[in-house]
């Protein structure tokens, strides 16, 4: 019985991080920015995005993607994206309102045909 509580304790903390729940699954989100910042880091990859909201006030977004080697095995190279580009993504957004999204597509738009330019790839 101890063991299967112990098990438990240790298993729960690792299933909240994974879980998705603070984002709205049923929302598709589009955005357009400059990139400010690209970490291609684990255990999840990332992009702060700068965005104008509707009173053309700037505001930084946090854009979640999944591990780096799973960006990369769906075709999407670290190189593909960097602070300064221009790029549209669509996004699941939090739930409470808040700037952030978990990533579904990136589009770069950055004119560079060799990093991909107007070419939409999932980052899930």
């Amino acid at each position: 019985m101890l063991a299967t509580l112990g098990t438990l304790s240790i298993v729960s903390p690792a299933r909240t991080h994974h879980s998705q729940g603070m984002y709205d699954s049923s929302t598709w989100l589009t955005l357009e920015g400059t990139v400010r910042q690209m970490n291609w880091t684990f255990p999840h990859a990332s992009i702060y995005l700068d965005v104008q909201d509707d009173q053309r006030r700037a505001q930084t977004w946090s854009l979640g993607a999944g591990n780096p080697n799973a960006v990369q095995d769906a075709g999407v190279s670290k190189e593909d994206i960097r602070p300064g580009d221009w790029i549209k993504v669509r996004c699941h957004p939090l739930r409470d309102g808040w700037t952030g999204c978990v990533l579904g597509f990136v589009t770069p738009m950055h004119g560079d045909r060799a990093r991909g330019h107007g070419v939409e790839r999932a980052w899930n």
